[in-house]
């Protein structure tokens, strides 16, 4: 994909950058809606077209829904007619396979061989959160067919987010300053995530491998664990990452995107976690499907009932597979349980609290990451003693060695003291510092770039 290749590092990204800024500030929505088109069309050209189908239909939603505005019933059609297409062209071509291979017991129904369309699971939220907050008057009619469609397909984040909202964005789809402290800010933020990618989740990531694909007669307790902790700061930095690059390049055009992690590593619950992993995702959920649904407005057993239903369903929206699904109910679980009484609990010790959210977390991710049912019941077993190959081998000193510099700066670095440090820092240090650590950080992830192969980030694939 274009982000992970050198062709959009040094000739892409420069030249839409470049005509931006020499083009008067009302043709830059026109270059941006170009722009985002073939970016998106680089890889399947064919989904261009339902990229403009999916803006057409939400975009006409909107005015139609805007129109209808004294007639409520009707506006309420439109706006379940609306909601229906955008959920019908996702499951279509994200889930049907899925479902065609699990009902394969009934004659005519049979895969596809469907190309999922990239970033179709975030630009359908993304389109879907307009009309609805046009229907409840949260935001008001894009009339401008354009200026919607650059909302829809703003490439910086189209591809694996963070999710933004209509909403959140409609003034600076109208006007963007566009002044240098803010071009500079970007600069800085998407280096700093190609940072955390090339640099980070890419090493780290070759370990998982590792252990994900040893054969379970030689996967040892302390192996599995070494193995999922590597993914776990593999997930966090590629994805972190990501963000980060796409609200770096969004400063570079003069938007401001919501932030989309919180350093989740330093919960001290599940409930505190997923307000700071993803945060576009958990927070489109609760507003769009927890609280529609009655929130905790309708007695304790409704309340439990809902978080069921948003997390099986944020379990599916990751991908079709089983392992998704039970990875949302997995989290679904714990979330009742904290809400019944575990809350309570984990105040009286932060350190406790702390090592509970992280093995929780920790576990899951095996869930998240391991598609084959099987193979994830024995890893997570392996993980607890069942079928292990013993609690240690001689493999995990020497990952551990090998490592253990990459672990250690990880680990600290999903933490806010690096950036509390910085802060501290006397602001003539400061401004020599932090050009001089972004430059070897560019330099570095360059270089590796140059060497290395096509990685795409995780998160592509959903």
């Amino acid at each position: 994909m274009v982000f992970s290749s050198l062709l959009f590092m040094f000739i892409y990204l420069p030249v839409v950058l470049a005509v931006y800024y020499l083009v008067p500030s009302k043709w830059r929505n026109v270059w941006l809606f170009i722009v985002n088109l073939v970016f998106y069309g680089w890889g399947e050209p064919v989904y261009i077209v339902l990229m403009l189908f999916s803006i057409t239909v939400n975009y006409a939603a909107g005015l139609l829904i805007a129109r209808l505005k004294g007639d409520g019933s009707k506006a309420k059609r439109v706006l379940v007619a609306c909601v229906v297409i955008n959920l019908a062209l996702l499951v279509f071509f994200k889930y049907f396979d899925f479902i065609a291979e699990n009902l394969s017991f009934i004659p005519f129904i049979h895969p596809l061989g469907l190309t999922l369309p990239i970033g179709i699971s975030f630009y359908t939220f993304q389109t879907m959160s307009y009309p609805i907050d046009v229907y409840r008057g949260d935001a008001d009619v894009q009339k401008n067919y354009v200026r919607f469609g650059t909302f829809v397909a703003l490439f910086p984040q189209l591809i694996a987010g963070p999710i933004v909202r209509y909403k959140d964005v409609a003034n600076q789809l109208a006007f963007r300053a566009n002044d240098r402290e803010q071009f500079a800010s970007g600069v800085r933020r998407f280096i700093v995530g190609l940072g955390k990618k090339v640099l980070l989740a890419n090493n780290i990531g070759m370990l998982w491998d590792v252990y994900k694909s040893m054969p379970a007669g030689e996967l040892t307790v302390a192996g599995a664990w070494l193995g999922i902790i590597a993914f776990s700061l593999q997930i966090y930095f590629d994805f972190s990452g990501y963000s980060d690059m796409a609200i770096g390049l969004g400063r570079m055009l003069g938007f401001e995107f919501l932030e989309n992690f919180n350093y989740p590593y330093i919960s001290k619950s599940i409930t505190e976690f997923w307000r700071r992993w993803h945060i576009s995702l958990s927070t489109w959920f609760r507003d769009y499907v927890y609280i529609p649904l009655g929130g905790n407005r309708k007695g304790l057993a409704r309340q439990l009932l809902n978080i069921l239903v948003v997390w099986a369903l944020t379990g599916f929206w990751h991908g079709a597979s089983w392992n998704f699904l039970l990875w949302g109910l997995y989290y679904a679980i714990w979330l009742t349980i904290e809400k019944l009484f575990l809350l309570k609990l984990l105040d009286k010790s932060k350190v406790i609290s702390h090592i509970y959210a992280l093995v929780v977390v920790i576990v899951g991710w095996a869930l998240f990451a391991i598609d084959d049912f099987g193979d994830c019941v024995r890893y997570v077993g392996t993980m607890f003693g069942a079928g292990a190959a013993g609690f240690a081998g001689s493999d995990v000193l020497y990952y551990l060695r090998s490592y253990g510099p990459s672990l250690v700066v990880m680990i600290f670095a999903c933490t806010p003291l690096g950036a509390l440090a910085m802060k501290k820092l006397p602001k003539k240090a400061a401004a020599v510092a932090v050009p001089v650590l972004i430059l070897i950080v560019l330099v570095i992830s360059t270089a590796y770039l140059v060497d290395g192969t096509y990685n795409p980030f995780l998160y592509f694939r959903f």
